[in-house]
Formats: C-alpha cells, structure tokens, sequence
C-alpha cells in the first residue's frame, strides 16, 4: 500500500477504515469494493488497476492528508473486466455490500463474498467454453513430486506422483493449469517461475494430517482407502493444499467435489513436454490452435466433449480393452445415421459447467433455461442409443438419466427467455406461484381497483377525460386536462402540471401507491427465494447429474470420432501382442488437410528385426512430415479413433519421444545444440523397447564430425541397448552404413527427381538410402542469389575432391545421370514434362511414370 494508506487508522474516514480492514485480509490481490453502481480501487489497488485494465485512475477526496488513488468498474459490467484480470493471471476479492444502507449507522455493512481466480472461475463468459479450466498444485520431497489437479467447474479432481522433473514437467504441459499453487519451502521453483498465475503458499496447507482431514472432510469420509489414494502420500498432500484453497476462495459448499482419482501413469502412452510440444496437439509451436491434431479432429456437438476429447488426445491409453470398446462403439455409429443424435447433442449443450454453477448456487437464469432445453433432448437420445448394439454405447445410455420431473419443473418455473441475472426478478414463469402473481399484478397496478378509482371519480367530478395513470418517477396519478381545471375537487393535491395537463393524488390512490410500491419488493424478495427453491430441488440428484453429463460427453466424442472417420477416410487399426508397427497408406492427419496438391500417401514397416529406420532425402522431401505422421497415427490409435492409415497393426506402446527441431532458450541460457542434447539425453535415459522414438537431425548443432559421432552413437545406442522404435532422420550419410552392421536397422529415403537444373519432391517413401541431399537445389528454390549457387557448387567439388565418401556418392549419382541420359526412352519421358503447360497433379503423374521406368531399368 501507499504510505496514506499506512497511516494510523483513526487520521481515515469511518468508510477508508472499513475499506483498510477489509483490504488488510486481502494484501496480495486486487480488491473490488462495492459503492453503489461500481467496484472501487484505492491505494496501489487503484494504481494497478488502472495500468492493467486501461482505465481512469483518479483521487476521491483525502484520508490521512493526503489524496487517495481510485480507480473503479461499473457493476454491471465487472465481468469483462475480471475476464482480462484472469487472463493476466489475477486474482480478485469481490467486495459486496451486506448492510441495508436505510438502516446502517455509518458506513454500510460490506463483505468479501468471494475470491476469483485464475484456476477456481467458473462464470460463463470468464471461460475458454473448449479449454479445462485446472487448478494444480505441486509439492516435492527427495526428488519426487506431488501433483494434484481440480476443475471447479465440473468437480474433476485427481492426483499423481511424478517421479523426476521431466515427468513432472510433462504433466504440466498436459494439463496446462490456470493457476498452479506451491509450498513457501518449495526447492524446484526453477521448474515453474516462467508460469503465470503461481501461488505460493504456507508451508502448513501441504502437510499430510492436515490434507487427509481436509479431503475426509469434503467427501464426508473416515478414511481415503474406498478411492484407491491412500498410499499416494504426496499427491494428497497437495490435493490438500488444492481443497483449502478452494474452501477460501469459493466460501460456499461444493457438493460436485465427491471423488478424488489416482492416475496411474502406467496406464497411458507417456509424453514429455517436448514431445507434445512438437506434435502439435492442440497448440501450434506459435501457441495458437491452427493447423493442430485437434483442429482436424475436433467437430463435437457441445463444448464439453470438446475438452473431453482434449483430454484423450493428451492422455493416450494402453488398455486394448478400452481401446477397442471405442472402435467398436465407432463402427456401429458408422452404421447408423448418427447426424440426427449429434443434432440432439448440440440443443443439449455444456450442461456439464451449468452443473458446476448449479453446485456452487452460481448458476444464473439462462442455465436453467439450457438445462431445461437440455433435459428435453434426453429421451430422444437414449431412444437412438437404444436402437444401436454395442456394448460401450449400451452402458453410456444405462448411465443418461432422463429427469423428467426437472424437466417439468423448470418448464413450469422459468419463463422462455429469461434475463441474464435474477436481481431485477422477471425470470418466474407466471403461473408458478399464486402469491408472486399476485404481488406482481399489485404491483403493475393491474388491479381492479384502478379501474374502479378512475370510474367512481369520473362520477364524482363529473370530469368524462379523467384518467388514473402509473409511471416509475412519479408513481400514481390522477390526470385532468387544464380544461377541466375549475372542476377538480378540493381534497386533490396537485403532484406534478405539464403543459396541457395536472396530475393529482388523492390520499386513498397514496395508500394504494404504497402498497404497490411495498408489493414491488416484496415481489422481487419472494422470486429470489422461490429461485434458490430450484437450487434446493435439483441439488439432491447432482451426482446422477454430473454422471449423465459425463456420459453425454463420451457419447459426443465417439459421435465425432464416427463423423471424422467417414469424412476424412479413416480406418480401423488393430492392436497386436506382437512386437512392430505395420500400415499402409498412412497420411499426416493435419497436413492432408492444409495442401492443395494430393497427399502422397506411404508405408511404414516395423517389427523386432527391423526396430530402426535410418530415414535420409533432401530437405522438404518429407522426413519430418513422415515421422510426425507416424507419431500421430500411433496416438489416435491409443485413444480409439480410426487413423489415417490402412492395414495398420500396432503393437506394444509405451511411451512416444520426438527430438524434432530446436531453437534457442534465452531464458535459461541455453543454447539449440544445449536444448537439442538436453531432449536427447532424456530420451536415451527414459525410453524402452516399447517405446517410439523420433530423432530428427540429431548433432546439426554443433560441427560436422562431432556431430557425425553423436548421431552415429545415439543410433547405436537406441538399436542395439534400447531396441527402441525409432524412426532417425539424418543429413549424415555415413549413418546409413549402419544398416550394414545392425541387423535390425534399415535404410529409407524420401524421393526427389531432378531435372533441368530443377527439383522436384516426390514425397514418397522408398527402400535404401538416398544418395545425395539436393541441399543446392533446395537453396535456389528458397531464391539464393545464382552466383551463390554457383559458387557452392564450385566448392562442394573441391570438398568432394578430398573425401572419399562423397567421391563414391557423386560417382554413384553422375552414374545414374549418364544412364538417364543414354535413356531413349527417359529422356523421351522427360521432354513431356513441362510444369506450365502442366498442373500439379498432372505433373505428379508424369514424374511418376517417370519414377517407375527409372525403377525398371
């Protein structure tokens, strides 16, 4: 705080001390303190606010002699302005008034009501609808860790024990928390301190009596033993931490908080941080979702089968069983007309959050009008699901109750298109309560009484123009035109004259007025109470709830994963006991999507005589695109979607490892060859004989012959120690020799046909290595100037000149260049090919044709 807010509480107006109390439990976050239409900011508060949320910062009066900083938010739009807090990783007391300001002596009573924060929102428009929202937290002990994660929203609580940094690290990037708590003792900040929203706190909150008495606390049990958790010390200890967190913040019940998960990592396909990062999931390396896995996959009927599916892709399982319970469950809606149950889906909507509010008793109108439209698409979906024969879907429509009462009772109790919040009333359905539309046509005015008024005074006045109005300014009314005025009786008190007219009251239309006016709030305070009714009449079911939400957002999945596999031709694999990973015509998943030419499609053949494939061609010929490809169709298989691919038989997989691409790490000093050997080195210390590993380039960071030696002995090391998969893309030629000594090694390359001083990629896979690495070509295709291109070629040469090696590669190439030319037929072939006159396609197939006659001979 500044040094006038610092000053003894007694030089403060009786308003800034209660302010200073308030902000005084508060120290470390914004505080939104309400004054009549606005959340204020004083102090530092003020002054942070103003720069973060761009807005006015100016000075109320003085407290202590001096000026004090403000800055402030309309009310009824504070939650843009905590949206753009949150996503800069902000947290914010919410401050309301409590106190009847009527009745208070003094400042009026106010309150913090609750806290929001990056990891506990649960409000609509504070959220990404297709993103989980996580709060984490971590603690470590001996090198191992503690990691334990919530969603507010939908109750999902769940812990587990990474064993070193990386893996660590690697569920961090999994689960991406919004907000990450952490002990004051904690040794590994390193780990974290480039996060946003950390959250150090007391060292008291991670001890293991105090979290397993908060945790038995929350689910109303003795001990944890029924969750299968207990012997997972550390991961509870931050469960704790997560549990009283929450409990301060919310400062409400949470009844959707009933279970906590143990996830065992030996269950899922693993992936580093890295890994994930370079596949590309569902964040592009420049952090957007653009050209991701989940971009092409993702065409779900509601937001919560979108984060559903998110969850699958970042959570590959080992479990054929499962597996296969989901291909099958997608071959049967392949078989049926599954757009009309995605029609039902999309009118049911992410009831999955609306429940979350309903269990925090934050839900607002427009929730139960969803959950409504929600509840109506029920029966519909479990008709469909009914008609269908498969085991999975069978149990998903066993776990969608239908709720006919609820549907019932909203349908009665909301009016079709409520407003956005309950304080102003109007969201009862008139109908509901006899005692609200009573209060309520009291307080319209639409009496018979009024009726009654206006004709009796008609007759007594013997005006035939006098009427009795309503307005919100001036309340009741008796209008008479000024034509009449020499008419209007004694005991009329004028109220209000315009320009033709007086208005008068009379003190019978007073009483009545009063009573309208007392009818108004009393009307209001009886619809709020009737709506916390429904928060007490759905509350009891939750659980079956929330268990049909989450059925509902398999169901959508599966659905989805059905659409995408007749829309982009996809096919079944097969999970096999036996060492390999076998398919034909496998496609890059994301890749296919964003060319306009075909999409060469290739093979991939692998088993315990062949676990490595040394992979060499020219840059841009496809290595990256080929390894990716493989990792991803690998992936979608563990998840139980169909794959770009056919004929494909997987076996065992545990683990998928990419070393593809580097740039520099600033922030920790690092530099590419330093990034590059860090990655490597996690991968030849953790991967096993049921791992897949990609190696793209490995040693360009450094000079040629240290580099040639670390790739030649990571290649080694991974066929002969590891006996990983491993598919090793390399511009060192001399590894391909390998394949020589390594029985269990093979050589591949990807094609390129080059003519008239032109290149052309063919994209396509073939036996045996390649021969040279058209890195010139490539160069003058990036539009190097040609006198550089001339000058490389005159330098290779030489260098050629003096390594045996090349000498034997260019010999081999100016071989097969001779032939070409002493090739009637060939160069017949190549006078054909002329790329303007030519499109894409056609060109293709003419190189092609061309590929399979130099095959021939």
């Amino acid at each position: 705080m500044t040094m006038s807010s610092a000053q003894p509480q007694a030089q403060h107006t009786p308003m800034m001390q209660q302010y200073l109390r308030i902000k005084a439990e508060h120290p470390d976050i914004l505080l939104f303190y309400r004054m009549g239409d606005f959340y204020e900011l004083f102090f530092d508060d003020a002054k942070r606010a103003a720069e973060l949320l761009d807005i006015s910062l100016t000075a109320r009066g003085k407290s202590g002699g001096n000026a004090i900083p403000m800055a402030g938010v309309p009310y009824h739009a504070v939650d843009n302005y905590l949206a753009k807090l949150v996503k800069l990783g902000q947290s914010v007391a919410i401050c309301e008034q409590i106190g009847d300001p009527a009745t208070s002596k003094g400042p009026v009573e106010r309150k913090v009501m609750r806290i929001v924060t990056p990891g506990t929102i649960t409000e609509e428009s504070l959220l990404d609808d297709k993103q989980d929202n996580v709060l984490a937290a971590v603690v470590s002990h001996k090198g191992m860790f503690g990691y334990a994660t919530l969603d507010l929203s939908s109750g999902r609580f769940a812990i587990n024990e990474p064993q070193d940094s990386d893996a660590l690290l690697a569920e961090i990037q999994r689960t991406q928390p919004a907000e990450l708590l952490y002990p004051d003792n904690f040794e590994q900040h390193h780990l974290i301190e480039q996060r946003r929203g950390l959250r150090r706190r007391p060292e008291w909150e991670f001890e293991q009596e105090t979290a397993i008495q908060q945790l038995n606390q929350q689910f109303g049990t003795l001990e944890l033993s029924g969750f299968g958790v207990e012997k997972a010390l550390l991961g509870l200890r931050a469960a704790g931490c997560i549990m009283q967190y929450v409990k301060d913040t919310q400062r409400s019940a949470l009844p959707h908080i009933r279970t906590i998960q143990l996830e065992n990592l030996s269950d899922t396909v693993l992936m580093d941080a890295a890994t994930r990062r370079n596949l590309e999931l569902t964040r592009n390396l420049s952090g957007g979702t653009d050209n991701t896995l989940i971009a092409v996959l993702d065409k779900t009927s509601t937001a919560m089968g979108s984060r559903l599916l998110q969850r699958w892709l970042h959570r590959p399982l080992t479990d054929t069983g499962i597996l296969q319970q989901r291909q099958q469950s997608i071959t049967t809606l392949l078989a049926t007309d599954f757009s009309e149950l995605q029609q039902y889906l999309k009118k049911i909507g992410d009831i999955e959050r609306v429940l979350g509010r309903l269990a925090l008793r934050s839900a607002r109108p427009r929730d139960f009008a969803r959950l409504r439209q929600a509840f109506g698409q029920l029966s519909a979906v479990q008709s469909f699901v009914a008609s269908v024969e498969s085991p999975q879907l069978t149990k998903l429509a066993g776990e969608i109750s239908e709720f006919p009462e609820f549907l019932s009772l909203l349908e009665n109790a909301i009016i079709e298109t409520p407003p956005v919040l309950i304080r102003d009333g109007g969201v009862i359905a008139e109908g509901y309560n006899r005692e609200l539309d009573e209060l309520r046509n009291l307080a319209k005015g639409a009496t018979d009484y009024v009726e009654q008024l206006e004709e009796r005074e008609k007759q007594r006045t013997g005006i035939p123009t006098l009427k009795v109005g309503f307005n919100k300014v001036h309340g009741f009314f008796i209008d008479i035109s000024r034509s009449y005025s020499d008419q209007v009786p004694a005991d009329y008190i004028r109220r209000q004259t315009l320009k033709n007219n007086e208005r008068y009251i009379i003190p019978e239309l007073k009483e009545h007025e009063d009573k309208v006016l007392t009818s108004q709030s009393r009307a209001l305070a009886l619809e709020k109470q009737l709506y916390e009714q429904l928060f007490d009449s759905l509350l009891p079911k939750l659980t079956e709830l929330f268990i049909s939400a989450n059925a509902l957002a398999e169901l959508d999945v599966l659905t989805n994963l059905a659409e995408r596999a007749e829309s982009l031709q996809y096919h079944c694999p097969q999970f096999s006991a036996q060492t390999g990973i076998h398919y034909d015509r496998g496609r890059h998943p994301v890749v296919e999507q964003v060319m306009e030419q075909p999409f060469i499609a290739n093979p991939l053949a692998m088993d315990k005589h062949r676990r490595m494939l040394i992979i060499t061609g020219p840059n841009m010929g496809g290595k990256s695109t080929y390894m990716r490809q493989t990792a991803l169709i690998v992936l979608m298989a563990h998840i139980g979607s169909y794959i770009p691919a056919e004929n494909a038989e997987i076996g065992p997989v545990d683990r998928i490892f990419t070393r593809i691409g580097a740039s520099d790490d600033l922030a920790s000093g690092r530099s590419t060859f330093m990034v590059e050997m860090t990655e490597t080195a996690n991968i030849l210390n953790n991967a096993t004989a049921n791992s897949l590993v990609l190696m793209d380039e490995i040693g360009r960071g450094t000079s040629t012959y240290d580099g040639l030696s670390l790739a030649w002995a990571c290649a080694e090391y991974l066929a002969q120690k590891i006996n990983a998969y491993t598919l090793f893309a390399t511009h060192y030629f001399e590894l391909t020799q390998l394949a020589e000594q390594l029985p269990e090694l093979a050589n591949v390359h990807l094609d390129a046909v080059e003519y008239d001083d032109n290149i052309s990629f063919m994209h396509a896979v073939q036996e045996g290595a390649a021969n040279r690495s058209f890195g010139l070509q490539v160069a003058q295709l990036a539009g190097v100037p040609r006198q550089v291109i001339v000058a490389a070629k005159h330098k290779l040469a030489e260098l050629e000149a003096g390594d045996p090696i090349s000498v034997i590669a260019t010999e081999r190439t100016e071989t097969q260049l001779d032939f070409i030319q002493m090739s009637d037929p060939v160069s017949e072939a190549l006078t054909h090919i002329d790329p303007d006159e030519l499109s894409p396609k056609q060109a293709l197939e003419k190189l092609y044709d061309l590929k399979r006659l130099l095959q021939k001979r």
